[in-house]
């Protein structure tokens, strides 16, 4: 296989394959990204050895490969520990191929932060993962450059030693000369915004590894907690864009016949299943079996979820739903701006809306079973008591969250939290909203602290308890 045809090779080509660069042979052996039509990154074995190969297709090809060993050149010029970059090439109308090292053995600082990310804010392991990220950023920024596309995947650990990959984000102020504070604070405040908030208390703290390996400039926190913020609400929306469409990260048949939206990794193992979902609710476990909704556990592949149908009850319900986005669609963006937040939900895995001409009929949900208990039973020992104090501080950060980003439940019933992994875990987000302004924001908040404080009786010590301890707007 040549370059052209690689780039009209789709998402996912068979493996493995023999790839023509220039005079040479590459042999593909595991697939890492794709950008179909764009890029291709792998395993591969070349002249006996095995590397990594970026392979660089279509119209933007030219542009890319240029790019790509600039950054390269500019990490090794100035001593950063990188890949080297063993063999590059560019053949016009074709595309290009950059080869390089291949870190066997190497844990991305993503994987390594996974492992440790459901710890409390800043333990020592999540320290140590973030201590080293930021001394290595720090180094980067004392010799003029800065990564525009950094993340912990980006970062290689092998042993002690951490590389710094994906040279076509490197870019470069002036080499070899500390980088100035504003282009700091950007590049900082990009990293930051990609961690968990329950973090923002600890970044000061976290500073301290990045000024021990780059002292030139003090970094003042404010501006770069307001560049944090300003980078979120970027990523916020960026990621709602995404859901809506085929992307690497979700499959998407949009049409006036139909929609169906499928997280990509999921979407082999999920596929059968919505391709036929009533049949799956029919042979699952029901949970609900109402007017409006009917909900049942779905296993899949051994994996417990949850698929929930939004029936259409007649015809004058209809006339009510057709025109608008179903509810199937609502809770798909809310359980995804949750998930983006940092405010525990089930991952949402895919939702299906039955559509004629575009009018929207009977529409589906399926999301991760987050199992555990509602609050109801949860609480249930303790309406003359108190609840465990960690149940409760948990309470508090989710009120704490939903207040900071200005978002409403709509129906916050007991039975619409669950505890699940130490936390309070949200579902039924049909009527959820984040509010554009304070004011909006206040009164729903209001209706949603009420209605969650009459899940026990006014009377109760449990109700007051909670009434004095819960934050008013």
């Amino acid at each position: 296989m040549n370059l052209a045809q690689l780039a009209a090779a789709g998402r996912s080509p068979a493996l493995p394959v023999q790839i023509e660069i220039g005079a040479q042979t590459l042999q593909l052996e595991r697939w890492l990204r794709i950008l179909p039509g764009q890029r291709y990154v792998g395993q591969a074995t070349w002249q006996g050895r095995t590397v990594l190969a970026k392979l660089l297709v279509g119209s933007k090809a030219e542009r890319h490969f240029h790019r790509e060993c600039a950054g390269a050149r500019r990490l090794a010029d100035q001593g950063m520990l990188t890949p080297t970059l063993l063999a590059e090439g560019f053949q016009a109308g074709a595309g290009g191929w950059l080869l390089f090292e291949f870190i066997e053995q190497a844990v991305s600082l993503n994987d390594a932060w996974q492992a440790v990310a459901h710890e409390a804010p800043l333990s020592d392991a999540q320290q140590a993962v973030l201590g080293q990220a930021l001394g290595c950023i720090a180094q980067l920024h004392s010799k003029g450059l800065w990564q525009s596309d950094l993340h912990l995947d980006n970062l290689l650990r092998r042993d002690d030693a951490l590389y710094l990959i994906d040279g076509g984000g490197v870019n470069a102020e002036t080499p070899g000369q500390p980088l100035s504070l504003p282009a700091v604070l950007r590049n900082l405040g990009m990293f930051f915004a990609q961690l968990p908030v329950s973090l923002d208390p600890f970044i000061e703290e976290l500073l301290i590894h990045y000024l021990l390996v780059n002292g030139e400039h003090a970094l003042p926190l404010e501006r770069l907690l307001a560049e944090v913020a300003t980078v979120r609400k970027w990523r916020l929306r960026d990621y709602l864009k995404k859901i809506a469409r085929d992307c690497s990260l979700f499959s998407a048949q949009i049409g006036a016949f139909g929609l169906r939206v499928v997280r990509r990794e999921r979407a082999d193992e999920i596929g059968p299943l919505l391709d036929d979902p009533d049949q799956a609710i029919k042979q699952g476990k029901p949970f609900k079996n109402g007017g409006t909704a009917t909900v049942a556990g779905v296993e899949v592949n051994g994996t417990s979820t949850v698929l929930k149908r939004y029936n259409i009850k007649g015809i004058g319900h209809w006339l009510k739903r057709f025109w608008r986005p179903s509810r199937a669609w609502h809770s798909w963006v809310e359980g995804n701006r949750l998930q983006v937040l940092g405010i525990a939900t089930p991952q949402p895995l895919a939702v299906i809306e039955r559509r004629w001409c575009w009018l929207r009929g009977r529409a589906y949900l399926l999301t991760e079973y987050c199992g555990g208990e509602d609050l109801i039973a949860r609480f249930s020992p303790y309406l003359h008591s108190a609840p465990p104090e960690r149940d409760l501080l948990a309470l508090d950060q989710l009120f704490a969250a939903l207040i900071r980003e200005r978002i409403s439940h709509g129906d916050f019933k007991g039975h619409n939290l669950f505890w699940y992994r130490e936390q309070w875990t949200l579902i039924d987000l049909d009527a959820m909203q984040q509010h554009s302004n304070q004011a909006s924001f206040a009164k729903a908040y209001a209706r949603d602290r009420a209605r969650f404080l009459r899940n026990w009786a006014s009377g109760s010590a449990l109700y007051q308890l909670l009434d004095q301890r819960l934050p008013r707007v």
